[in-house]
C-alpha cells in the first residue's frame, strides 16, 4: 500500500484536476435535474426528477469525499510512511570501491557542487539556524537507531520532514515529518536497522504555511549495521 500512497501524493495536482471536471460535469446535471424538479407539474414527473436529484447529489459527495481523501493522503499519510518498504534494493558499497572512490566526507562536498551529475539536486540548502542537521555529522558512521538532531525553524514555519536516499540516486524515502518548529533539538528517531548496509543521503525538508517546501538541507551517511 505504501507505493500506492506515494503514487497518489505524486500524482496530488493531476487527480485534484480531474476530479475537478468531473464535478462540473455532476454539478451541471444535479443543476439542471434541480430545474426539472422545481418545474415539475405532476406529481409523478416530480418523484422521477427528485429521484435523479438523490442519484447526482450522492455523486457530488462522493466527489468531495475523494478530495478530502486524496488531501489526507497526500498531507499526512505518504510523509509518514517509513522508508523500508521502498528500499529494498541493495547499494552501492562506496567504502569497497577501488582507490578514488568518493568518501561520505567527499561525496557530501560533491553533492554541494553543481558540476556533479550523478548528485542529486538541491545540496546548498543548509543554513545555519534555519534548516541545519547537526547530528550525525556528514561522513558518519550509523547504525540501529539513532536520534537526529537539528534546527527546523523558518518564518512562516508549517511542518518538516527528513528523508533518506541511497547515494546516486532520487529514490527520496519519507522516515517521520512534525508540525512542531525545532532549534537545534531532537527532530526525530531513525532506525536503520531494516536498511541495507551502504552510503545514504539524508534530508531535512521544512515546508511552509502556503504549502512552499524550501531547499532542503542534505548530507551524506554510511549505514554499517551487524
Amino acid at each position: 500500500m505504501g507505493s500506492v500512497y506515494r503514487s497518489l501524493a505524486s500524482y496530488e495536482a493531476l487527480i485534484y484536476i480531474a476530479l475537478a471536471i468531473w464535478g462540473l460535469f455532476v454539478f451541471r446535471s444535479m443543476y439542471r435535474t434541480w430545474k426539472e424538479w422545481r418545474d415539475s407539474v405532476f406529481s409523478l414527473e416530480r418523484e422521477f426528477a427528485l429521484r435523479r436529484l438523490g442519484r447526482t447529489a450522492a455523486v457530488a459527495l462522493l466527489i468531495l469525499g475523494l478530495v478530502f481523501a486524496e488531501f489526507f493522503i497526500a498531507t499526512f499519510v505518504a510523509p509518514s510512511l517509513p522508508a523500508s518498504d521502498i528500499l529494498t534494493t541493495p547499494t552501492l558499497d562506496l567504502l569497497a570501491a577501488p582507490p578514488g572512490t568518493l568518501s561520505p566526507e567527499d561525496a557530501t562536498q560533491a553533492a554541494l557542487s553543481p558540476a556533479t551529475e550523478s548528485a542529486p539536486s538541491g545540496m546548498s540548502g543548509c543554513v545555519p539556524d534555519q534548516i541545519m542537521i547537526t547530528s550525525p555529522q556528514p561522513g558518519a558512521i550509523v547504525n540501529g537507531s539513532i536520534e537526529i538532531i537539528g534546527t527546523a525553524n523558518i518564518p512562516n514555519f508549517g511542518f518538516y520532514k527528513y528523508e533518506i536516499a541511497p547515494m546516486g540516486t532520487q529514490d527520496w524515502a519519507t522516515i517521520s515529518a512534525d508540525r512542531e518548529a525545532q532549534q537545534d533539538k531532537k527532530l526525530g528517531d531513525w532506525n536503520t536497522a531494516s536498511l541495507t548496509n551502504g552510503e545514504y543521503f539524508l534530508r531535512l525538508v521544512i515546508t511552509d504555511n502556503v504549502g512552499v517546501s524550501l531547499e532542503p538541507c542534505v548530507i551524506a551517511v554510511r549505514v554499517a549495521n551487524q
